[in-house]
């Protein structure tokens, strides 16, 4: 069940064992306690008292000892362990259990920049918060630094004033290796069962925190990759039960920017498995991406492509001073500033205060009394914050027409990649020709999907069942399996869905909520695609998304 915060806010239960406080001790009243001379405690045995109290005479004697150790060295709650300066910010002090940190760029190709710059902005607010590198793991496919497109070759920014954040960051799974099968693999610390890579996984144990950040493209009750088959909602779900299963964690944050990515988690993700998420936009509209050419924003003029992402910038500048130093003078203390805090923050600001024109619903599932917790059990503290305190309003840059639909940034990219060639030249020629076939693309998938529609369900029945919307709480599809055989069937006959096609699986979701069986779909794709497009969008070449 997703949770929105309501015009009075959302006060989530929260455990006694979070809100316990230190209480003086009660003062001992009544003769049976009016001193707790020894002598005393033997002539109340003497009197043959019930053995009820003798065992009162001995508390009394006792609980004075009691508190007056416990004043010297105080019993720690579990969840009081965690803002214990001796807290370890990678790993060695199992007693208090080991941060470990997920970060995943799904996308390639220099026309989605910005996803990798959200990593790669992440990595460095965990190095800065004291992770490990052996506890940070980095999935990302590595052809944007030194991208011949790059004007700044060797960096990457998050900001049009920030500095470099990729410097340091760990090659752990790049290229090909950023797929589904690793990506499960390291969440459950499986090394047999990787593919490449550094071998790294989350070797974690149950006392430990777990932060997962996914940035990429999605669709409704999935999320792409730079490499086939994109990753379904059942499935991420099915892991993320198995490592609860395993008792390898204390609790874990997952934090997700991708269009439509509240399906992921919509009436799929348990309460009772200590895991709280939050994503960029509910489960039925897309994510935005931020710092884009033509923005009101100043971006540098050597750059033609999206930074950021709306979502992930918001809570990145929240989070850290590393990179907007000069901009923003109010960076939170994250050993003070809890998970709803700063969900409260994002929510706000990828709203655009609530217009939405430009903006999405920041929302969050799973175990909502985790956000009562400190951003500081997952995300460390940069030591340079620490002296940071919480406020309600922070300076923290406002949106209003500064962010792009996460489908359209690659035609903000290929448009102004063409309006920059000179002209006449093979550059203008090539551009002309991207753009052509990213928009084709575009035009054929839509034009497919809705004349397959028609031909199930009639002209003017079509297009209101394969836009219909569950209530919310119930998940996106009844058969998980049902959807990734129509995604096939419709790939095989009609081309790749590709990155902008996957917001069409809400439309292959309620083909199968109706009862659409295979046979028939492989039928009316047929007679809706005579072919497949000849373009890279659209080419089958890198196999089936499902």
């Amino acid at each position: 069940m997703a949770y929105g915060l309501t015009s009075n806010g959302l006060d989530p239960f929260i455990s006694n064992s979070t809100t316990m406080k230190a209480r003086a001790p009660l003062p001992i009243k009544g003769p049976l306690f009016a001193s707790s001379h020894p002598s005393h405690f033997l002539d109340t045995l003497a009197m043959g008292r019930s053995a009820t109290g003798a065992l009162l005479a001995v508390v009394g004697l006792l609980l004075p000892l009691v508190i007056s150790d416990a004043i010297r060295n105080p019993i720690r709650l579990p969840s009081d362990r965690i803002d214990d300066p001796r807290v370890d910010g990678g790993g060695g002090d199992d007693a208090v259990g080991t941060r470990w940190a997920v970060l995943i760029a799904g996308s390639r190709g220099y026309y989605n920049y910005r996803h990798q710059a959200d990593i790669c902005h992440a990595y460095q607010i965990m190095k800065n918060g004291g992770l490990k590198d052996e506890n940070i793991i980095v999935f990302m496919y590595d052809d944007i630094a030194y991208n011949e497109e790059n004007p700044r070759p060797g960096v990457i920014i998050n900001h049009p004033k920030g500095g470099d954040v990729y410097a340091g960051v760990p090659k752990d799974y790049v290229g090909d290796d950023v797929n589904v099968n690793n990506f499960f693999a390291v969440l459950l610390g499986n090394k047999t069962a990787l593919t490449g890579g550094s071998g790294k996984v989350v070797n974690s144990g149950p006392d430990d925190h777990i932060f997962v950040f996914y940035s990429d493209h999605g669709g409704p009750g999935v999320l792409g990759l730079p490499t086939y088959p994109y990753l379904y909602s059942d499935e991420l779900v099915d892991v993320l039960k198995k490592k609860h299963a395993l008792g390898s964690y204390r609790s874990l944050v997952f934090y997700l920017e991708a269009c439509e990515s509240g399906s992921i988690f919509e009436g799929l993700l348990p309460e009772d498995i200590n895991i709280y998420a939050t994503t960029a936009s509910n489960a039925y509209e897309s994510s935005w991406g931020t710092y884009c050419p033509g923005e009101d924003l100043s971006l540098p003029p050597e750059f033609h492509t999206c930074l950021g992402d709306l979502y992930s910038v918001s809570w990145m500048e929240d989070s850290s001073k590393l990179s907007v130093a000069s901009i923003y003078s109010d960076v939170h203390n994250l050993r003070t500033e809890t998970l709803k805090q700063q969900y409260q923050l994002i929510k706000t600001r990828t709203s655009v205060h609530d217009n939405y024109r430009h903006g999405s619903h920041v929302m969050q599932y799973g175990n909502l009394e985790l956000n009562a917790e400190k951003l500081f059990s997952y995300l460390g503290s940069n030591p340079a914050n620490d002296n940071a305190t919480f406020i309600e309003d922070n300076s923290l840059l406002s949106f209003h027409k500064a962010a792009v639909n996460q489908r359209d940034a690659d035609l903000v990219y290929f448009w102004h990649k063409y309006q920059r060639a000179p002209l006449g030249s093979f550059q203008k020629h090539d551009a002309h020709k991207e753009l052509l076939d990213v928009m084709a693309h575009r035009l054929h998938i839509d034009a497919s999907v809705e004349l397959i529609g028609n031909l199930l369900f009639g002209a003017e029945r079509g297009p209101a069942v394969l836009q219909m919307v569950r209530p919310a709480g119930q998940p996106l599809v009844d058969d998980w399996s049902c959807l990734r055989s129509m995604v096939r069937t419709f790939e095989r006959h009609c081309g790749s869905l590709s990155e902008y096609g996957m917001k069409h699986t809400r439309s292959l979701s309620n083909i199968c909520n109706a009862g659409v069986d295979e046979e028939t779909m492989a039928k009316v794709s047929a007679q809706a695609c005579a072919s497949i497009p000849a373009n890279p969008w659209s080419s089958l070449q890198r196999g089936l998304s499902a």
